[in-house]
């Protein structure tokens, strides 16, 4: 009695240890955080855009934030919160930094990225953040100067790839227009759009050139 007793609750041990261990498998771990590398590598220069190229060229400083799918900083098609409005214009990093600060308060967004700037395009700039599986995206922008209310960045970029951190990834760079200033040209007096517009990407000038927007530069993203 004793054997036949062990024969059948062994099978349906056996059954149950296959059956916790698929649902351990099933079961996803959050990926660690990871630090990342941002290089801003700016092209701009009167060789790449030769149209009304303005004297002193620059680009404003890096400021952005890791963030979660419920909320951007910027996306085309919508209007520019004032914070954009004012980096888009001045370069100035205020109201920026508070509505960013705003959003980590809210728990949708996680670390500020705040960096230099490029004194004279072409050059460089790096800043380096940290990413959780929490705030997975990244929004980054940069004023084009001297412009109206034009820019430069990535808008909920997502550092995962088939769910894990990718090494490395290249974003080329293109103009946009915040829609709250209508100058036309880099050094165009100050003109509010009312009401303001929309952002939109430039495909006009002055960046238009031989029927084509070059790019403005790239930002690459590697894993540290």
């Amino acid at each position: 009695m004793r054997i036949e007793a062990v024969v059948i609750i062994m099978p349906f041990l056996m059954l149950t240890s296959l059956l916790l261990a698929g649902m351990g498998c099933g079961q996803k771990e959050p990926l660690a955080d990871a630090t990342y590398r941002v290089d801003f590598n700016s092209t701009w220069s009167a060789t790449t855009h030769p149209d009304d190229f303005p004297d002193r060229p620059h680009f404003s400083g890096l400021i952005g934030v890791t963030h979660n799918s419920s909320v951007n900083i910027w996306q085309t098609g919508q209007l520019a919160s004032p914070g954009i409005k004012k980096m888009a214009e001045t370069g100035g990093k205020d109201p920026l930094n508070t509505e960013i600060d705003q959003l980590i308060a809210g728990g949708n967004a996680g670390v500020k990225m705040s960096g230099g700037g490029i004194g004279t395009s072409p050059g460089t700039v790096s800043l380096n953040f940290t990413v959780s599986s929490d705030y997975p995206l990244v929004s980054l922008v940069s004023m084009i100067a001297p412009s109206p209310d034009w820019f430069v960045g990535v808008s909920s970029l997502d550092l995962r790839e088939d769910g894990v951190w990718i090494d490395s990834i290249t974003i080329d760079l293109y103009p946009y227009d915040a829609g709250t200033d209508s100058g036309t040209i880099y050094s165009s007096a100050n003109s509010v759009t009312n009401p303001a517009q929309v952002m939109y990407r430039i495909a006009g000038d002055p960046f238009l050139h031989n029927q084509t927007v070059a790019r403005l530069g790239t930002f690459t993203f590697t894993r540290l």
